[in-house]
């Protein structure tokens, strides 16, 4: 087919409008951020070497580190990094291939066996990362004619997973199980049901109502998937996450986690039903497709692991911590969304009031991750306890807050 010199000419013409950079040159609202001094994103961080617990170095100074995933504080053990330093030089920095030709090596393996009898299943899979073992398993399990039951809270690389899907996908309101229960009710007879929820949600810290959407899920045949990135670690008897602290760890089908928080690594994993991992493993065209993780980082999570499992008393302390750090965030007033787990979400109702208060926190020494509307429901000032905080810790924290809070007029 000939493209006419009119054509052309028309596309010339029209060339402002039709370059596919053009989006990119008018998203502004970093750049706006940034001239008005309130750019939180992309900070640069150095060395650990000659800070504290919980400290990390940017630039020249220390800094309050509240913003953190490493919960049980492993990511600077002297046992991980040994671990990791002893596989790199034994294996090398890579391995150069996919799992499914060339890239599996025994510590792949082993680690996998490790974390499905972790979580109390036949089998298990890694993934380069946790946001891939989502997108991954949800786009590979599903087919047209099923349908995907999803909490709304959902974290992002979960509903990218559904949008990559070619089921149908329903959305129930957060921890709702009446809303649950009737999108379980409107779905056809011959649809395969697959529900998805985390077990700590990401932003708010609240736990699902794992118990409750059991009950309601088993007279359908339905399927559950628990992503509990924010749960292992920090919850359960042994640490294996929401599931187990609700003890229901057993019924939930497939559990998903990262490697990337209490784990002190990079990666994740799904386990499951061997049918469904050796389906995965043959399926998932970001495993299929993807290098495999180097022996570096798993060796660094089979150690967090051990380390984990031996010492319980990190995960006590640190939900101490966060408990004691939400009561006295609401002694001073604070809005704190409930909870239980490491994360502690205030909200601040105001986008440029969170900006200006995690600015000022920054320049006393105290780094909190901002989060803003649409990466969850209200805009928050998320705080991440680790295993590495104490009471001195919280007291400046609060302190800190209270402080600057009133410094900048910003209503508690």
């Amino acid at each position: 087919m000939r493209v006419s010199t009119s054509d052309i000419t028309g596309r010339k013409k029209a060339s402002g409008s039709n370059d596919i950079f053009e989006k990119c040159r008018n998203f502004t609202r970093p750049s706006d951020l940034q001239a008005a001094g309130l750019y939180m994103y992309f900070e640069v961080f150095g060395d650990r070497e000659g800070c504290g617990a919980g400290e990390i170095r940017m630039g020249k100074r220390k800094v309050l580190m509240f913003g953190s995933n490493d919960y049980l504080d492993l990511i600077n053990h002297p046992k991980v990094k040994e671990a990791a330093i002893a596989a790199l030089k034994k294996y090398g920095s890579g391995c150069s291939g996919s799992r499914l030709l060339n890239g599996t090596l025994d510590l792949h393996v082993r680690l996998e066996a490790e974390l499905a009898e972790f979580v109390h299943k036949e089998a298990a899979i890694i993934f380069g990362t946790g946001f891939q073992a989502n997108y991954a398993t949800l786009s590979a399990l599903t087919e047209k004619g099923d349908v995907l039951i999803c909490d709304h809270n959902l974290h992002a690389s979960l509903v990218e997973g559904a949008l990559r899907s070619p089921a149908r996908t329903v959305r129930f309101r957060h921890n709702d199980m009446d809303h649950f229960e009737r999108c379980l009710e409107n779905c056809p007879p011959d649809e395969k049901i697959f529900i998805i929820s985390e077990g700590v949600f990401s932003m708010e810290g609240d736990i699902a109502d794992l118990r409750g959407i059991l009950k309601v899920a088993k007279p359908y045949g339905a399927r559950t998937y628990v992503d509990e990135a924010h749960g292992i670690g920090v919850l359960g008897p042994t640490g294996a996450g929401a599931a187990e602290h609700l003890g229901v760890l057993d019924e939930i089908d497939i559990v998903m986690g990262t490697f990337s928080k209490s784990l002190a690594s990079v990666g994740g994993f799904i386990a499951g039903e061997k049918a469904v991992i050796d389906y995965l493993k043959h399926t998932a065209r970001p495993f299929v497709f993807s290098a495999s993780l180097p022996a570096a980082s798993v060796a660094a999570v089979a150690q967090s692991l051990a380390i984990m499992r031996k010492e319980p008393e990190r995960r006590n302390h640190l939900l101490q911590i966060a408990s004691l750090l939400r009561t006295e965030l609401r002694s001073a007033g604070f809005n704190v969304l409930d909870g239980e787990t490491a994360i502690v979400p205030v909200v601040i109702q105001e986008e440029l009031d969170l900006c200006r208060l995690c600015k000022a926190l920054l320049e006393e020494g105290i780094y909190i991750n901002p989060v803003l509307r649409p990466a969850a429901a209200q805009n928050l000032l998320r705080i991440s306890c680790t295993a590495a905080h104490n009471e001195k810790h919280v007291d400046r924290l609060v302190t800190t807050l209270v402080r600057v809070a009133n410094d900048l007029g910003i209503e508690r």
